[in-house]
């Protein structure tokens, strides 16, 4: 399967339920202008997830094959744990300036909440195990984006009727499958 397809499936189902996507909520609750919501979730996403896949095919390089090939199973093995673990939102995650607007106060707070998030962590190690800098980074971008523009452009009451559980799950078991499958390579 294509590292553009992983990266979206896997970054759109880490996705529900975090951090991330109820600061989506939250910002088109208190905006209610989600163009500008959206829009900026996608640059933040993508100046964000292009870092992280850049350090990720970076580290491919500096590391040697061995070792590096162990820290991609152990890092998606770790990923299927702490993926099912629910996120919350920080307060100071959801601290906005007026004065920003809506498009710039979006790209802050979104760049900075997805800092060390599960998906920037997913995008690192997805670039270092496919080497694919421009797909992993298109793929998680687009998995953001599908988790996130329901979100935004349903608000609220679309957060409640998933069934965030299963599918942290199913997303728990596809980083595990990518971690056995990498060990067995």
């Amino acid at each position: 399967m294509s590292p553009f397809l992983i990266s979206t499936g896997v970054v759109g189902l880490a996705e529900i339920g975090d951090k991330t996507q109820l600061l989506a909520l939250i910002l088109a609750a208190r905006f209610k202008k989600p163009v500008p919501i959206i829009l900026g979730i996608l640059v933040a996403t993508l100046v964000n997830h292009g870092f992280a896949g850049a350090l990720g095919e970076w580290l491919s390089t500096a590391i040697s094959p061995a070792i590096m090939k162990w820290a991609i199973v152990a890092s998606f093995l770790g990923m299927a744990i702490w993926i099912l673990i629910p996120d919350k939102v920080d307060d100071e995650d959801t601290t906005t300036k007026r004065k920003l607007g809506v498009f710039a106060t979006t790209v802050l707070t979104f760049f900075i909440a997805e800092m060390g998030d599960k998906t920037q962590i997913a995008t690192v190690m997805l670039a270092a195990r496919y080497q694919d800098l421009f797909g992993v980074v298109a793929g998680t971008t687009l998995g953001m984006m599908l988790a996130n523009v329901p979100a935004v452009l349903v608000g609220h009451k679309f957060a409640g009727r998933l069934p965030t559980k299963a599918v942290h799950a199913v997303a728990a078991i596809i980083f595990a499958i990518l971690g056995i499958v990498t060990l067995m390579q």
